[in-house]
Order: structure tokens, then sequence, then C-alpha cells
């Protein structure tokens, strides 16, 4: 089968040491081609004393596709980025990654992305006009739309707004954007054996503005999608307070919330557990899951970071493309 996309995420952050990791046990590095820096992944193997080789490659074809082995695709080395300190060079070499990841799916060499972190301010000193892998890939896809999903074994949530400051997401609040997330939502069901899932809506204002007292979104843009959504024969109810709509998907009345905003949807989704928590972009014409942290410059070439949420950012990436 068509192997996995993983790119490495910025050299100077956790994303070498918790690919190697990741591809190191369970067979997992016969699915997946690393888009990264050779010699920062070797370096890895090194350090920590894994048993798994590493295989660099010039073009897929000449992947090895074993377990025990990770072929690494790419050759941009880690020696001029200092580990655990924000570079353009590190968020250079981190675009191109993904840059070149994206072209190889494109044209049908790799089924799916899953991404290791990167770094906004790397990427903003290296002059790449994105605030992060969502909107970087809608770009670099053609897409004008795409939408964020956080799940984790308890929660699955949808995203109006994602990388924006919470001023821009309240005035960014319209009907068209808040349909388009319950559609996402909708569809992402079927990746989890959903047809139909219950989708709750998030309220934007306090106690879902308490019929008026504290705003006026609820009325005017919220609920007259969920109607809109209702009428196209999705099963969604709301606008749910935020307070309690979380809890309410936890104990199992719905499937999947929709939030207004990036922390709204994040918060519950990160307290539940870093490690266990994946993100997906709905919308891409490709799959593409990432882990639910970010580069961890602190601890960085330490050998301490945990592989968890990127293990199963590839499993749900298999799962998901296949």
């Amino acid at each position: 089968m068509t192997p996995l996309a993983l790119t490495m995420g910025d050299p100077a952050g956790i994303g070498p040491e918790i690919c190697v990791k990741a591809l190191a046990a369970d067979g997992r590095s016969a699915d997946v081609v690393v888009v990264g820096a050779a010699g920062a992944l070797r370096r890895e193997i090194a350090s920590l004393g894994l048993d798994v080789s590493l295989h660099a490659i010039s073009h897929i074809s000449d992947r090895r596709g074993e377990p025990g082995v990770i072929d690494v695709l790419g050759t941009t080395e880690r020696g001029e980025v200092e580990v655990g300190q924000v570079s353009a060079a590190a968020g250079r070499a981190a675009f191109s990654y993904i840059e070149r990841a994206v072209a190889l799916i494109t044209a049908g060499d790799l089924r799916a992305l899953v991404t290791a972190p990167i770094n906004k301010e790397a990427l903003h000193l290296a002059g790449i006009p994105y605030p992060g892998h969502t909107e970087m890939l809608a770009a670099l896809a053609g897409i004008e739309h795409v939408t964020m999903m956080l799940y984790n074994p308890e929660l699955r949530v949808v995203l109006v707004s994602a990388h924006v400051s919470l001023r821009d997401a309240v005035a960014g609040l319209d009907l068209a954007g808040e349909l388009r997330a319950i559609r996402a939502a909708a569809g992402a069901g079927t990746a989890f054996g959903l047809p139909r899932p219950r989708i709750g809506v998030a309220g934007l204002n306090p106690h879902a503005s308490e019929g008026g007292l504290f705003g006026d979104e609820e009325a005017a843009i919220i609920a007259p999608a969920i109607e809109a959504a209702r009428r196209e024969g999705h099963d969604v109810t709301g606008p749910w307070p935020g307070d309690t709509v979380f809890m309410r998907a936890r104990e199992g009345e719905f499937d999947l919330v929709v939030a207004q905003y990036h922390d709204q949807g994040l918060i519950p989704i990160k307290y539940l557990g870093l490690d266990s928590g994946v993100n997906v972009t709905l919308g891409l014409p490709f799959v593409r899951t990432s882990v639910d942290h970010g580069t961890a410059f602190a601890i960085a070439g330490q050998g301490i970071a945990s592989a968890a949420s990127l293990v199963v950012a590839i499993d749900a990436a298999d799962r998901m493309s296949r």
C-alpha cells in the first residue's frame, strides 16, 4: 500500500525525537516515509539507543518499507539549527518538509499526511505567511476553507474558527462559517463509524446568551445555522452553554461538539491529556492528522519527550486513509 507521509516538524524541537520513537515500535516504520532531515533523525536514534536503522532516500520508489527501518526523504540538515532555540532556519526547514510532502501526496506517491509540531514564531522569522499547519495546508492544497477537529477517546471537537484572535473570531462569526463547521462535523462522523452523528453546538456567550441577555450571536447566527443544518438532515442541536456542552458529550449525549473559537474547543481536549489528543484537518483532498502539542523547546534534545500523541496520530491517519 502507498505509505503515509510524516513531516519531521521544527528541527529545533522534539519532532525528530518523537518521530524515531514512534516509528521504532510496533512495525510502524513499514508504512511511513519521514520527510525531514536524515542527520537529525540519525542523531536521535544514536542518542536514544533505539534498535532501528535509518535509510535515506531520494525518491519514494527507493524506500525499504520494512519494520525496523525508517525511510527518510529529504536533505535539509540540522547543523545550522540550535536545538531548543527559535530560528528562521528551523522555520524554513519545517515549511520545506510540509511543502514537499503535500506535493508528493498530490502526485499520488504518498496517501496521507501526519505532522510533527512546528513553531509559529520560527515560521514568522522565516517569512512564512501562515499562522499554523491548518492555514498552510489549505493554501498548499488550493482549498479556500478547511476546518480543524481535535479528538481523543472522550471528546471530538470541531472548530468554527482556529488561529485568529478572539476579537477576530467573534467579528468573523457568520452563518456560512457556522454551517460549514456543522457540515464538517457531520462528515467527520463517518471516520468514526457514525453515518449520522449527534452534534451539539456550543454557544458563543456565557450561558449561550441567556435568551439575549449577553449577546445576540446565538439568535442571529448560530441558531439559524443549526436550523439550516437540520433541514439538510443532520442531527444537530443547540446552541448549548459552552461550560456544560463538553461534559454532556463526555457522558454520551453528543458524538461531536462544534466549538465557536480555538480555546473554547481546545481547553477541554487538552485538559484530558496531550498524549491521547489528535488534530485532524477536515476539508483537504487528503487525510491529515497531527499531534496535539507543540515543539516543547524546553525539553528538546533531552530524550524525555513522549511520542504517544504521534503514535495515535499515525494510527488515525492510517485508519482514515484506508
